[in-house]
């Protein structure tokens, strides 16, 4: 079975010129109907005027009157009558005797024959016209009387054929739709002109094809969970969806269409992108609360006509790779760490086999104590468990590094000390970037050491990072959270991102991040996190406990 070919939608172009058409040609019939009945009345308005003054000329030319005297006014009046019939244009002059019998005539048989009209008023000696059918058709006449003392002694008829009329006017009326073809010719080449530019610049899609797209276009814009922007040549706004507001935190109720990128009060290096003229691709940059994948491409056609802007947030992604870096450093130290014990095993076994028994005891005795210290200096100093974990494992990292990881005996925190606006994945970034960012300063440094604090003070809970590095130079202080910055030999190629997350971090729990230069030399970088009132009380509790039990700071 053949499925019928359904026909295509009429073109928008072929639709306005149809609509042309037809409405040129309402407007066309309109007016012809209109100057066809206008003109017709004027028509017969002019004959009647132009048989008036011709029969009245005719009846009172002296000749005539001389003429009407004779024994034969025919032989004389039939030329005259033909000759003025010829020169005003009329179609027909007729005189006759006063009962109507006519002494001249187009066609010289109806000479000597009774006129064929009314007569009557002219008799009387006044003039008149009619609209009358007669030996030459319908006509519109006029008929006077020929006088001479007060008597009338002759009458005069002059006349136009009504067909004569109606010649004229079906002429206007022909103009008229001559002119109206013209103009629907003219504008039959404007509309195809029209046609073929709005097709190039629809790309050949017709007005239901353009209006789906359109539906489709909506739909996908607001369906997008990326951010999508796109401004004209002069970096306006002219389009942002849902996932754009978003992500670059202007909301809805918020009119940003036709205002300039500069003007949305973005930070100073996402502005500089948007507002580049080179493409950018999958860079990073930061706002207040996200990290956002940036890629931006120009839209041209010959000239640059704006740009679109796709927007990733990668968020929560970057917080994932910070945690994988930082399980990926716990296995690379419990590696070594196993390294150690075998190594430590070995030398126990070996000890045993000498036959020294005791000093194979003490040994392990002592590398024992010296892990559980370390353990039950971290535990004993902060009981959260999220942060007892990450200061053990970046503990076993420092010591790989050679750098020696110190808890302060002013730490103090208790497990359920933090609220529930303040998740373990921030603390995690927060302290984890920090202390990363510490070991590093303090890598080959002599000596080593990076001290750690992490306490409540003030409603505010206080992480402190305290290095013996080289330090941050106070020109720097400000610098050193922005992203891409770094002081390290490798460039901010791939580095400069940790210390971004942390302020960004902190910023979102309204917080504080400085960075203060150490006493004995190196930088101390110091997060303040507000806590709730009842928090706080709860954490001077624990610690007076704490310290009427002898645990070290004073801390349970």
């Amino acid at each position: 079975m053949r499925i019928p070919v359904l026909p295509r939608p009429r073109s928008l172009a072929g639709q306005l010129f149809a609509m042309q058409a037809v409405l040129l040609a309402l407007v066309v019939a309109g007016y012809a109907l209109f100057s066809y009945v206008s003109d017709r009345g004027q028509a017969e308005e002019s004959a009647r005027r132009q048989t008036t003054a011709v029969a009245r000329s005719i009846a009172d030319a002296p000749s005539v009157l001389a003429a009407v005297r004779t024994s034969d006014p025919s032989a004389e009046l039939q030329p005259y009558a033909l000759k003025v019939q010829q020169d005003t244009g009329v179609d027909f002059v007729t005189i006759m005797t006063p009962g109507g019998i006519r002494w001249t005539h187009p066609d010289p048989d109806q000479i000597g024959r009774p006129f064929l009209g009314n007569i009557s008023r002219a008799q009387r000696g006044e003039s008149f016209t009619e609209t009358y059918t007669g030996t030459l058709g319908p006509s519109v006449r006029a008929v006077t009387p020929v006088e001479e003392d007060g008597r009338v002694v002759g009458l005069v008829s002059a006349g136009i054929k009504v067909e004569a009329i109606s010649e004229r006017v079906r002429e206007q009326v022909i103009a008229l739709f001559s002119v109206a073809g013209g103009i629907l010719a003219l504008g039959a080449i404007a509309t195809y002109v029209i046609n073929a530019r709005l097709r190039r610049h629809t790309h050949g899609m017709n007005a239901s094809e353009l209006s789906r797209m359109h539906d489709y276009h909506q739909a996908a814009l607001h369906a997008v969970r990326e951010g999508l922007l796109m401004l004209d040549a002069q970096h306006r706004v002219a389009l942002i969806n849902d996932g754009g507001r978003e992500l670059l935190g202007v909301g809805r109720e918020e009119d940003v269409m036709g205002r300039s990128v500069a003007d949305l009060c973005l930070p100073a290096p996402l502005t500089g992108a948007l507002l580049a003229s080179e493409p950018r691709v999958d860079e990073v940059h930061l706002t207040d609360s996200r990290v956002l994948v940036v890629n931006t491409s120009p839209v041209s056609g010959g000239q640059r006509r704006g740009t679109v802007v796709t927007l990733r947030d990668v968020t929560e992604l970057q917080s994932l790779m910070g945690e994988l870096d930082s399980e990926r450093g716990f296995s690379q130290a419990l590696r070594s760490q196993a390294h150690e014990a075998a190594n430590r095993l070995h030398t126990v076994v070996s000890l045993i086999e000498l036959g020294r028994a005791e000093e194979a005891v003490e040994f392990a005795t002592a590398e024992l104590e010296l892990a559980q210290a370390l353990t039950d200096q971290v535990v004993s100093a902060v009981s959260e468990p999220v942060l007892a974990a990450l200061l053990l494992g970046k503990a076993a990292q420092a010591n790989e590094r050679g750098v020696e990881l110190v808890v302060s005996p002013d730490s103090g925190l208790d497990d359920g000390l933090l609220p529930r606006s303040l998740p373990p994945r921030d603390l995690v970034t927060i302290l984890g970037n920090l202390v990363d960012n510490a070991v590093d300063a303090a890598q080959g440094g002599m000596p080593a050491r990076v001290t750690v604090t992490a306490c409540a003070e003030d409603g505010e809970l206080v992480l402190r990072v305290a290095d013996t590095g080289p330090g941050v130079h106070p020109a720097h202080a400000d610098r050193v959270f922005q992203h891409g910055f770094s002081t390290k030999p490798t460039g901010p190629g791939g580095r400069g991102l940790g210390l971004t997350l942390v302020r960004q971090a902190v910023r979102r729990h309204e917080g504080t991040l400085t960075v203060t230069e150490a006493e004995g030399g190196g930088a101390v970088f110091e997060a303040r996190l507000p806590l709730t009132q009842g928090t706080e009380d709860h954490v001077t509790r624990k610690a007076v406990s704490g310290a009427e039990r002898g645990l070290p700071g004073g801390v349970a």
